[in-house]
């Protein structure tokens, strides 16, 4: 009992005990399965049962660290988000079908176990694991058992969302309508002889698809020109993903086995990391690299993507860039981007604390519905809306919103945790009470057929209007509000589609769900 106690008076010691462990057994596999972050709720659901007193006073815990994981989203999907909006509509209609049909399921199973609407709206918000809307259920059904039946819905619904994403996130369906990830495609250096006089801009791909770097002319070795006309006997290396390569050197001539890039006497190239705050933000246009070093840019590594140096590409803050330019010009180049390890392991708190106050701002704004009702997007949404926005604007003036890559996913990690500590040891208490009953039972086959029919609908959907497994499994995380899921569909495939397909249903997910709770108490 002195544990206990100890525990009960450090809320905090009690959280990192929890975050501790729980990462711990996130880290054990089941089969083909690992739990990852979500072990810091279960661990917590274990803890927070054996004593009321561990779970009580975390609500602001629980709000910073979901709030600061889906900020961090939201930064990093906001850019991809606002380009493939028009893709993403069909994403998000299905997002909406798939709510309503497990709401149906939901007020249907209750009619047929006779629960209460309190009891079946709190199962409805557990199962899709939203808290904004567990609190629209206790305001319209003014009752204890809406949160009875979230603390059991919730980790059901953690449980067999986990599993079908394992199940379906690696997948290779037929998605003709979402073009192929980044971190899928490889690039390769080649270097071509040149067969025919063309002028570059004429290349297929120039520019957007591949990437043209070393030219040898008459046993003269320099960096190509974007304006250049090749002639026969010119020797260039070509820089991008397997097939628009081997499409761009058919157009130029002939593959050579010596490759250029091997002499670095006149011409070298390096990488470089981006962390000069006036070069992040801006495109690999807009840097000039042609004009200001006589040089190009032909790749760029951002976490464990490797991302063609295309010319709409926009640098972020850690990015380390490969350029390719005359080998007096390294010591500018190295200048001009900043090159700083030790600045890019920093955040900018400025911004952050901007972004966030503005989010949770945003999250505060209350809008009256009928029956007096109201709704609120509250610490989750306001945040990702916010981030999303900052994210895809990049940079306003001298104002840089992003992050470093290594920054935004460590704040996001602890953020998770926190959050998921917190849910875990507030819950405890009530999940063990009702656990073990027939209503427990009951009310654990509910959730269970809300989230199976949510992801059946969501998927088969998403697979027939052709959009990827990757991205729907994204859009199922986000339709749930799960940070856990999202995290382990990105532990298990890296690919930019799943965060981007989470930051389209994700507030999409919490307006409907708002909604609808509504409707679940009243009938």
């Amino acid at each position: 009992m002195a544990i206990l106690d100890v525990l009960a008076s450090s809320p905090l010691l009690t959280i990192f005990v929890v975050v501790a462990l729980g990462t711990a057994l996130g880290a054990v596999p089941f089969g083909p399965l690992r739990f990852g972050a979500s072990g810091a709720l279960f661990v917590g659901l274990a803890v927070g049962a054996t004593d009321a007193r561990l779970g009580e006073n975390l609500a602001l815990l629980q709000s910073l660290g979901l709030a600061l994981f889906v900020y961090t989203v939201g930064l990093a999907a906001g850019s991809t988000f606002f380009r493939d909006l028009r893709r993403q509509l069909p994403l998000m209609a299905a997002t909406v079908l798939a709510i309503l049909a497990s709401a149906g399921v939901a007020i249907g199973l209750g009619k047929v176990f006779e629960l209460s609407p309190a009891l079946v709206a709190g199962t409805y918000t557990g199962a899709l694991t939203s808290t904004p809307a567990l609190a629209a259920a206790q305001a319209a059904a003014d009752s204890p058992e809406t949160a009875v039946g979230y603390s059991l819905g919730y980790p059901v619904a953690v449980v067999l969302a986990i599993l079908v994403v394992s199940a379906v996130v690696g997948q290779r369906w037929p998605a003709r309508k979402d073009p192929r990830p980044a971190a899928g495609l490889g690039l390769e250096a080649v270097t071509a002889q040149v067969d025919r006089e063309v002028q570059l801009r004429d290349v297929p791909g120039f520019g957007q698809k591949i990437r043209l770097s070393y030219l040898a002319r008459d046993g003269r070795t320099r960096v190509i020109t974007p304006d250049e006309t090749l002639r026969p006997g010119d020797q260039v290396v070509v820089v991008g993903p397997q097939d628009d390569v081997h499409a761009a050197v058919a157009s130029l001539g002939h593959l050579l086995d010596d490759h250029l890039a091997h002499n670095r006497t006149v011409v070298d190239f390096r990488r470089f990391v981006v962390s000069n705050r006036r070069v992040a933000g801006r495109s690999v246009a807009e840097l000039d690299f042609p004009g200001r070093f006589g040089g190009v840019i032909t790749r760029v590594r951002r976490g464990d993507l490797d991302l063609l140096g295309a010319d709409d590409l926009t640098l972020e803050l850690g990015d380390r860039v490969l350029a390719v330019v005359p080998r007096d010009e390294l010591t500018a180049v190295s200048r001009f981007l900043g090159d700083s390890e030790r600045r890019v392991s920093e955040i900018d708190a400025l911004t952050v604390g901007i972004g966030m106050a503005l989010g949770l701002a945003l999250g505060l704004v209350t809008i009256p519905l009928p029956g007096g009702a109201s709704f609120a997007l509250g610490a989750a949404a306001g945040p990702l809306l916010i981030g999303m926005v900052l994210g895809g604007l990049e940079r306003t003036g001298p104002v840089v919103w992003g992050m470093p890559h290594a920054a935004n996913l460590t704040i996001r990690q602890l953020g998770l945790l926190f959050f998921l500590a917190a849910v875990g040891l507030a819950s405890g208490q009530d999940f063990v009470a009702q656990a073990w009953t027939t209503t427990g039972l009951m009310v654990v086959v509910t959730a269970a057929a809300v989230v199976g029919v949510a992801a059946l609908v969501l998927l088969w959907t998403a697979r027939r209007i052709g959009v990827s497994a990757p991205r729907a499994s994204g859009g199922f995380a986000g339709m749930l509000g799960q940070p856990a899921i999202l995290a382990y569909a990105g532990e298990r495939v890296v690919d930019e589609r799943i965060e981007s397909g989470y930051a389209a249903t994700f507030a999409l997910g919490i307006i409907v769900k708002i909604l609808l709770v509504q409707l679940i108490v009243a009938v």
